[in-house]
């Protein structure tokens, strides 16, 4: 009985000591993974639960080594703590807490690349219950951005593999970047035969990242146009970033299927005596020889052929032939060239034209054209007088005459005209156009210069003469662009005279005088004037004597000599009254404010002589002339003495 009760106490005993020992087990709860940039401090928590007390426990912080091995980098228990020497976090950590609230911290400060590990925290009990978790620490490095280079050449679209598009690097990132393609914002991934991304990675000294992608495709011509790019995906603390590269293009080299020629210029219609300028061009872009072709000319190889000075023997298509150097395939293109022309006009009458005054004429002007035309006429080169190709001349007068040129234009291309020149003459007898003033005074042996402009058809002979019967020499003559003669002639001045303009041609004469009178300008102290006009002498005496002018000559008409013997017989009875006159009125004292009775003087003299003496109060001699002109004493008088005999 009593062994039976023993047995049943120590059963008991285990029973209590078993369910003590499940209430004194550890719970140890940790994040699954911590994340930093490197160069950062990382904190890991270890949080537990326990029904021992913090002196009852032990604690221990470790990381695993090639995810086998332990090692230890701190401790503490009831009696200690302390941080395990000797590994690469000696000097980098520390822990926060000792237990009391059920957690405790791991601090590593300046995290690199290799502290990227499984950290793992120890909880044990005097009790011998324990617990344990576990954490991993990532760390980060952002990769620089990505850099881009495409093929330096063109790509034909004939290759019968995949060519190379591009290349897409990113350098210095952790953990490893990822590239992906791009065309125009599709992604490229690897189809067999048509797209295919080589990726390569290499890992640095420092252990990052380095990470190189290559794209190729098979090249159709629509990927002229396209544009590629990469982006480059990458992981930091608690998301995913990403960086993209610039866009780049690629030359491709696809053959021609169809070749186009133009005129580049002239732009618009073509006429004789353009510069023409053709231009070919096929819708591919690998290498071709191109080469014009007119009728049976060729011309060299060149994409541009220049025509200068072109005629209508030009006109006709142009062909441009094309030669693709990788497939020798051959296209060609034509153009269509077609050269206006304006010929000469053609004036009818085709000479110079004469026509009677009243008469009438009609004139055409016609030019051969490839365009419509419209023609004008003008007058002298100015005025504008007829629209038509036929000009109609009435009642032909002397204005009618002149120049007519005829334009003939094509209104479809500026610039484009020819002209035509017709001179018409009308018959008639000379027009002089009198001057507007024909009295002239000129100083005495001064040169006096005469111009006259007559017309008429056929062109006048003009002859300058005077009215004393003397030809004058005529100094210029010209025609001007008119049809008017400029005449010119000069003479001196030595008397009043008369000059005649004569202008004559078949049809008859026009004549125009000028009248062109001599004054002289004498002025002295003492003047002693002598005049023989016939039995009576006169002397006036004065102080002064005014400027003298001659009189002029009157208008001799061609009516024979004995009319000029009248006119100057009756020019000397009139002198020989007006000397009586002044004689008498000197006598009375009624002129030159003189008063009683005047000296007289009488020479001896012929019959037939009047002697006239003008004497001067202040004259110390007295001289007579005689009709010689010779000089004659005199007896007691005192003056000048001019005698004329009649």
């Amino acid at each position: 009985m009593a062994v039976q009760d023993s047995g049943a106490l120590l059963v008991g005993l285990l029973l209590l000591f078993h369910t003590w020992g499940a209430w004194a087990a550890v719970e140890v709860s940790m994040e699954d993974r911590v994340e930093v940039f490197r160069g950062e401090t990382a904190q890991i928590t270890c949080m537990f639960t326990s029904d021992d007390g913090v002196g009852a426990l032990m604690i221990q912080w470790s990381y695993v080594i090639k995810g086998v091995e332990r090692q230890r980098i701190y401790y503490q228990d009831s009696t200690t703590n302390e941080v395990e020497r000797r590994t690469r976090f000696t000097d980098r950590i520390s822990v926060n807490g000792n237990g009391a609230t059920g957690q405790v911290v791991l601090t590593i400060r300046d995290v690199q690349l290799e502290d990227e590990l499984d950290f793992i925290c120890q909880i044990k009990s005097l009790t011998d219950g324990h617990g344990e978790g576990l954490t991993k620490l990532k760390v980060f490095v952002i990769p620089e951005p990505p850099t881009i280079e495409a093929v330096g050449k063109g790509i034909s679209i004939n290759e019968q593999n995949p060519s190379k598009i591009a290349t897409c690097e990113v350098i210095n990132g952790f953990p490893r970047p990822n590239i992906t393609w791009y065309k125009n914002g599709i992604p490229q991934y690897n189809v067999p035969d048509v797209v295919n991304v080589l990726a390569s990675s290499t890992v640095q000294s420092s252990g990052l990242f380095s990470v190189k992608s290559e794209l190729s495709l098979m090249v159709t011509k629509e990927d002229k146009d396209a544009t590629f790019y990469c982006d480059v995906s990458f992981f930091v603390p608690g998301e995913t970033r990403m960086f993209e590269s610039k866009n780049t293009t690629i030359t491709v080299h696809y053959p021609s299927t169809a070749v186009n020629v133009w005129v580049e210029s002239p732009k618009g219609k073509i006429k004789e005596g353009d510069s023409i300028e053709l231009h070919c061009s096929g819708d591919g872009n690998t290498p071709s020889i191109f080469n014009f072709k007119h009728k049976d000319v060729e011309y060299g190889e060149s994409k541009t052929l220049v025509l200068k000075n072109v005629t209508r023997l030009q006109t006709g298509d142009y062909e441009c032939h094309s030669m693709d150097m990788d497939t020798y395939e051959e296209l060609n293109g034509t153009v269509n060239v077609f050269v206006n022309y304006l010929d000469p006009a053609v004036v009818k009458p085709d000479g110079p034209a004469e026509l009677a005054q009243g008469a009438e004429m009609m004139a055409t002007c016609n030019a051969l054209s490839s365009l419509n035309t419209q023609t004008t006429w003008f007058k002298d080169g100015v005025q504008m007088i007829s629209k038509g190709p036929t000009l109609n001349l009435k009642d032909a007068t002397l204005d009618t005459a002149g120049s007519y040129m005829c334009v003939v234009t094509a209104p479809e291309i500026e610039g484009m005209e020819t002209r035509g020149m017709l001179e018409v003459y009308v018959q008639s007898r000379p027009e002089i156009t009198k001057p507007d003033n024909t009295d002239i005074e000129e100083s005495f042996e001064n040169i006096v210069k005469l111009e006259c402009q007559a017309r008429g058809f056929p062109v006048p002979t003009v002859l300058w003469t005077t009215s004393d019967g003397k030809v004058l020499k005529t100094a210029s003559q010209e025609e001007t662009k008119d049809g008017v003669l400029l005449s010119v002639t000069s003479l001196k001045v030595t008397s009043d005279i008369m000059v005649f303009c004569n202008a004559s041609n078949e049809y008859g004469t026009d004549m125009v005088t000028f009248n062109i009178k001599a004054t002289t300008h004498t002025t002295t102290s003492a003047t002693t004037t002598t005049t023989t006009i016939s039995s009576t002498t006169t002397t006036i005496s004065s102080a002064t004597v005014k400027p003298e002018t001659a009189i002029p000559p009157k208008r001799i008409k061609k009516e024979g000599s004995g009319v000029i013997i009248a006119v100057i017989i009756i020019c000397i009875l009139l002198l020989a009254i007006l000397g009586s006159v002044l004689y008498y009125l000197y006598k009375k004292g009624k002129i030159c404010g003189r008063s009683g009775k005047q000296d007289l003087t009488k020479e001896k003299s012929n019959k037939d002589n009047i002697v006239v003496e003008m004497k001067s109060d202040n004259t110390e001699e007295a001289v007579l002339l005689g009709v010689n002109g010779e000089k004659q004493p005199t007896s007691d008088q005192s003056g000048e003495y001019l005698d004329v005999q009649k």
